[in-house]
């Protein structure tokens, strides 16, 4: 007994060393990856690019609020997180920051006042960015962005996720290997696509998934996992690799027309997704987004087809609308025969659903996304095409297609039986395969969206 209670002491001991260690341990940056000269400055216009390819205005800005200057929700399994200010102002932006105090936050994970960063910050993948876009970036922000005196709201979440000390531990396990990209054996166009791919744009924080440790299981094309699928916010994010990545089945034009506007022949942007194109991706030059879409559709060296110049030409297009194909030639026909007898979710889709969607499911591209196939429709987590169905959604305007799109939600319309019923018939129409919905997920569903919505009611 008493050489029990000596090891119990012991560990403890260990572990109360081990947290002043975390806690009291210099903090050692990591050194830029290229070399520069002292008084080296970007070509104009490269720091704005940068900040646009890394998305910073989607995260940084309140709903409402100025841009840049933080105060935005996000959402973690961990609770809220509040983005920062990152406009110059000296009180309470980072106006004081020097370039390696915003390397060390871009890079490490460690603020400016040598706080660490809860990792809803994607330092894992802004880490593969070269100095010369960090530098650019930082300059931009000190010398172009507004500065913008707003005090956020301070991120405070339950024990232990609140003693942010930890985090050095878990930057252990999460930020492997050197903080440098390693280009892929390819061409200039398809090493250029995996650079934004891996980097600024740090696609792999929403589309790779999590590791038990809650750390992207992927954040290079090396990593098995990369791409291969994850959840953010409450939204599927599919799969862009492998042979069941819907994503796959598009051509490399088509990838780089949803980049740039949100939609194609296929689909449509909805949830983090619009926003990216939004913010960020509708500002990409028509080479980068087609060197995206060309390293996406040739990682696992697969062929890829030329692409032509110029993405999501703007006038006028002659896009009919695709009949049902074999796969989905009964689900139409029953829908086409509009018999009484038929089940209620199928009468539910005639009523609610089949004047923009059509009964061929394929409904009209760039404007209504096809729902056979589609990876919101079939995702393994059926709550996020619920909410769709409950709340709606849009599609932002961009540069390229002006045409703000909406779907309106049914929440007031249909019961949660009813919704059910109707998902359960799209997620198994036109060939499709997966899970039915109950009523209960869709009053979970509900429920979830009535009690995020009721602070928003409250101001």
């Amino acid at each position: 007994m008493k050489k029990i209670l000596s090891i119990l002491i012991a560990l403890i001991v260990l572990g109360i060393v081990a947290a002043l260690a975390l806690a009291y341990a210099p903090f050692k940056p990591t050194p830029a990856n290229e070399t520069l000269a002292a008084d080296w400055k970007a070509e104009p216009g490269r720091g704005e690019y940068v900040m646009r390819a890394g998305d910073c205005m989607a995260c940084h800005t309140a709903n409402g609020g100025e841009s840049m200057a933080g105060g935005r929700g996000i959402e973690s399994p961990l609770g809220t997180i509040w983005s920062s200010n990152i406009t110059p102002d000296k009180e309470t932006g980072i106006g004081n920051w020097t370039l390696d105090q915003f390397r060390a936050a871009m890079v490490d994970g460690v603020g400016g006042h040598g706080q660490q960063l809860y990792p809803a910050m994607p330092y894992e993948n802004y880490r593969f960015m070269t100095e010369s876009d960090l530098r650019a970036l930082y300059d931009y922000i000190q010398t172009e962005v507004k500065p913008v005196k707003n005090e956020v709201q301070a991120t405070s979440l339950t024990f232990p996720f609140n003693m942010r000390f930890g985090l050095r531990a878990w930057n252990w396990l999460a930020l492997s290997g050197e903080a440098k990209f390693k280009p892929m054996a390819g061409d200039e166009q398809q090493i250029r696509g995996q650079y934004l791919v891996e980097g600024a744009g740090h696609c792999a924080a929403c589309h790779s998934p999590r590791t038990t440790f809650m750390a992207q299981d992927g954040t290079r094309l090396s990593d098995a996992s990369f791409l291969t699928g994850g959840m953010v916010d409450e939204w599927t994010a599919p799969a862009l690799r492998g042979k069941d990545a819907r994503v796959q089945k598009w051509t490399a034009e088509e990838i780089a027309a949803y980049l740039a506007t949100g939609r194609n022949a296929h689909a449509v942007a909805n949830g983090e997704m619009a926003l990216v194109v939004e913010h960020s991706m509708q500002y990409m030059t028509d080479a980068d987004l087609n060197a995206m879409a060309v390293f996406l559709k040739s990682m696992d060296g697969q062929p890829v087809e030329a692409v032509p110049a110029k993405v999501a030409a703007a006038g006028p297009r002659s896009m009919p609308a695709l009949p049902a194909d074999e796969a989905g030639k009964a689900t139409a026909t029953l829908l086409t025969s509009a018999s009484p007898d038929m089940p209620v979710g199928a009468r539910l889709y005639l009523d609610n659903c089949a004047a923009c969607h059509f009964v061929s499911g394929k409904g009209a591209p760039e404007i209504f996304p096809e729902l056979q196939g589609n990876a919101m429709v079939l995702g393994k987590d059926a709550n996020p095409f619920v909410s769709v169905i409950l709340n709606g959604t849009s599609v932002p305007s961009t540069s390229r297609r002006p045409m703000h799109l909406a779907m309106q939600g049914y929440a007031d319309r249909l019961t949660d039986e009813e919704v059910a019923q109707l998902a359960s018939f799209i997620r198994n129409g036109w060939g499709n395969k997966a899970s039915n919905v109950s009523a209960s997920d869709v009053s979970k569903v509900r429920k979830h969206t009535q009690a995020a919505a009721a602070p928003e009611r409250a101001q």
